[in-house]
């Protein structure tokens, strides 16, 4: 968001002879569910696309005041990446303490409300901060058709990049400041790796996947389980039929030492 606030001596610390450069407004994180879990998603993703980059700062929806001592030019992009600083964590970003490194992408979760402000305010400041790259997803298709769009800044203006249609209805739209694709799966915003021709999951997928990947363990260890008992059977019944312990190997195709150690068990 670009934000208009009202100070407040709480949210404010020392330096720059005083003045205040807060650390919120008091607005909510988001103001849906899906505009909160794509915030999450695109910011999670990106941190782990750059975890090797100590030069690479990921992070959303946290003020960049970029003119030294004017607390009102201030923005807070949903999802940003700066290059050139160290990747460690910030309470704010002041930009003059940076080099004046500022967003190279800028991704806005946007919505009905935030219309004017994303399509009007924003893309005049970013043009001027000299973002590389603004993308806008909207993950309710309140007004935005196709959902995703995005521009890169040539020569001081921002350009549409056309998206591309994909096989299975989709649309992708590259990044080159990321080296990733942004694309829409069905209504639903995925990064992925064309290097890798893999997607980056969300917390939702992973969980699943965890879940799935824990029920083929247990399915695996019960039939384990099964299989065990059923030779440890066979191998006693075999005994009793007067089987020895290589007779009963050759039998179940066990080696000799297994056979002993069921007749051990039993």
């Amino acid at each position: 968001m670009v934000s208009s606030f009202v100070f407040n001596s709480q949210m404010c610390y020392g330096g720059d002879d005083e003045i205040c450069y807060p650390e919120s407004d008091g607005a909510p994180v988001a103001e849906s569910d899906p505009t909160r879990n794509y915030l999450f998603y695109g910011v999670e993703t990106l941190k782990n696309h750059f975890q090797n980059r100590e030069d690479v700062y990921v992070s959303g929806n946290l003020f960049i005041y970029y003119e030294r001592g004017v607390p009102s030019a201030v923005i807070a992009p949903d999802v940003f990446v700066i290059f050139g600083v160290p990747n460690t964590e910030r309470t704010v970003y002041k930009a003059w303490e940076e080099n004046n490194h500022l967003p190279s992408f800028v991704m806005e979760i946007t919505s009905r409300t935030t219309k004017a402000n994303d399509q009007r305010d924003k893309p005049s400041i970013y043009a001027r901060l000299g973002v590389s790259e603004y993308f806008q997803y909207d993950p309710t298709c309140d007004y935005l058709n196709p959902p995703l769009q995005a521009s890169r800044l040539v020569n001081g203006v921002y350009e549409p990049i056309q998206p591309v249609s994909l096989e299975d209805g989709g649309i992708c739209i590259y990044s080159e400041v990321l080296g990733l694709d942004l694309r829409l799966l069905r209504g639903d915003l995925r990064f992925y790796h064309p290097g890798t021709d893999t997607f980056y999951p969300t917390y939702g997928e992973i969980a699943q996947r965890l879940r799935l990947a824990e029920n083929a363990r247990l399915e695996a260890e019960n039939a384990r389980l099964e299989t065990e008992t059923a030779l440890k059977a066979a191998v006693a019944r075999l005994q009793i039929l007067g089987l020895n312990l290589e007779q009963i190997a050759t039998t179940l195709g066990l080696s000799v030492e297994k056979v002993q150690s069921y007749l051990t068990i039993a």
